[in-house]
Parts: structure tokens; C-alpha cells; sequence
């Protein structure tokens, strides 16, 4: 059984893993079994290029970024295991006994965390009922997202990025990623309010 299993490997995907992952030393996720699966090829990062986004050098290529953090998450947090070349096809079952089906294998998990576009060509059955208009999108690009609050979709189901209903700006999608890490970290530390990064301070 997966603890969490994030789908995508965009900014909000891995994001999100980063921050869990970080956590491997804290005693309520040392036996977390985490998931991500790394489906890129859709990602509005394959024809970016970044001079606005704070940390990241000007001129910096999405399609380099893509590469770039997952290697930094496989160097960082090996303990994550990274699935390639997988397309999510359906989502069933209820929290926390969640299947979700892919072309090729089919995985058990007690959250999800959806972290695709916001392309109205979504088709995971089971989740489609909670497809509405993006909010904050132009109407004219017939962008979806889906239906949340502060990111959680339902008892474990959760949404980041674009889909969360965010605009397409990569610090909001990397921030909405993080910002559902710490609310799964906070579940799993007894509901107390959680947050993990690492300091120069010994």
C-alpha cells in the first residue's frame, strides 16, 4: 500500500515530492511509502523559458528543468520511487483504499495528489465529476480545474498547480506543490500543523 501517490512530474508534481521527501527523517514519515509518477510530455514546461522565477538563473529552459528535478529528487530522496513512461487511465475506490490504474500497472494508495495541466483534454475516469471551469484562466482557452478547497478535492484527494484552479506562473505551481506537501505531512503528524525545511543552523 502507497502513502501518497502524486501524479505528474511537473513543477507542482515534484514540488510536492521534494518536500515530502524531505521529511524522511521525521519519525511520523520514516515509513511513508511515497510514489510519483513522471509523466511529463504534456507539460507547459516543454516550450518554457524562465528570466521571472526567483532562484532559477535567466534563460533557463523548462525542458532542462523537467530533467534537472527529478534527478534532484532521485539524488536527494531516493526512497521516492519515481514510475516513467505510465498515463493515469482511471481513479477508484475511497480513502484510505484508493486504485488508481494506469496503462501498464495498477497501484494502491491511500492519497493521491493530481499535478497535471489544466487542459480540457483531462480524462481520468472517476475523477471527472469534479471537472468545472478554471477560475482564473481565459474563458477563450477552455482551461478546466478541479473542484477543491485549499487544494484538498476530497478525503484523500488532493490537486495542485494549474489544475488546483492557479495560474500558469511556475513559482505558484512549485508553491501550491509545497503547500500540499505540508498539509499530507500534517496528517500524517496527528494533524499538527507541519512544515519541513532544512536549516544552517546546527
Amino acid at each position: 500500500m502507497i502513502d501518497v501517490l502524486i501524479i505528474g512530474g511537473g513543477v507542482s508534481g515534484v514540488s510536492c515530492a521534494l518536500v515530502l521527501g524531505s521529511a524522511k527523517n521525521k519519525l511520523f514519515a520514516q515509513d511513508k511509502e511515497i510514489t510519483i509518477i513522471t509523466h511529463q510530455k504534456a507539460s507547459s514546461l516543454q516550450e518554457a523559458v524562465f528570466n521571472n522565477a526567483y532562484g532559477i538563473p535567466a534563460g533557463k529552459l523548462g525542458s532542462e528543468l523537467l530533467t534537472e528535478s527529478l534527478q534532484q529528487l532521485e539524488n536527494l530522496y531516493p526512497h521516492i520511487n519515481q514510475i516513467e513512461g505510465e498515463k493515469v487511465i482511471s481513479v477508484t475506490g475511497d480513502y484510505p483504499n484508493i486504485t488508481v490504474v494506469t496503462n501498464k500497472n495498477s497501484y494502491n494508495t491511500k492519497n493521491i495528489v493530481i499535478s497535471i495541466g489544466s487542459s480540457n483534454t483531462f480524462a481520468i475516469d472517476g475523477l471527472l465529476h469534479y471537472i468545472e471551469p478554471h477560475k482564473k484562466s481565459i474563458v477563450d482557452k477552455q482551461r478546466i480545474q478541479l473542484r477543491n478547497e485549499d487544494h484538498k478535492v476530497t478525503e484523500g484527494i488532493y490537486v495542485a498547480g494549474t489544475l488546483a484552479g492557479h495560474r500558469s506562473q511556475l513559482a505558484i505551481a512549485a508553491g501550491s506543490g509545497a503547500a500540499v506537501a505540508t498539509d499530507i505531512l500534517t496528517l500524517w503528524n496527528n494533524n499538527i500543523s507541519t512544515h519541513c525545511h532544512d536549516s544552517i543552523k546546527k
